[in-house]
């Protein structure tokens, strides 16, 4: 996850996503939040273009899911087209307490992206 959207998640998960995130460092994946949108646009045409991913993974959760929707259709159908397609879309969801205690519920997205 991006630090932009984790304000809600406990501190001991909180971490646990960044040790994650820093464990799976040499997978391409871009995590969405706040950021401006041609941010991560970029992010992922970089990638595939000067780092010669094979496969790029756009996660978000939440609010953000509908953006990383237009992240991955920008991508493909404008700047990387005839390149790169849509391999999967993985969706789920997370549970976690919040401060209050009480349970929350947040939906999440992964779209693959992979080189043709």
């Amino acid at each position: 996850m991006n630090e932009e959207n984790m304000e809600d998640v406990p501190e001991e998960l909180n971490s646990e996503m960044r040790r994650e995130r820093r464990n799976a460092a040499d997978d391409y994946t871009v995590f969405v939040g706040n950021k401006p949108f041609m941010n991560y646009v970029t992010g992922v045409v970089m990638q595939f273009t000067t780092q010669g991913a094979k496969e790029v993974i756009i996660k978000g959760r939440g609010k953000f899911i509908a953006r990383c929707v237009d992240i991955a259709e920008v991508s493909t159908k404008r700047f990387l087209e005839n390149t790169v397609d849509v391999k999967g879309i993985k969706i789920d969801s997370e549970e976690f307490e919040n401060k209050e205690g009480k349970q929350i519920r947040v939906s999440t997205i992964e779209i693959t992206l992979i080189r043709r």
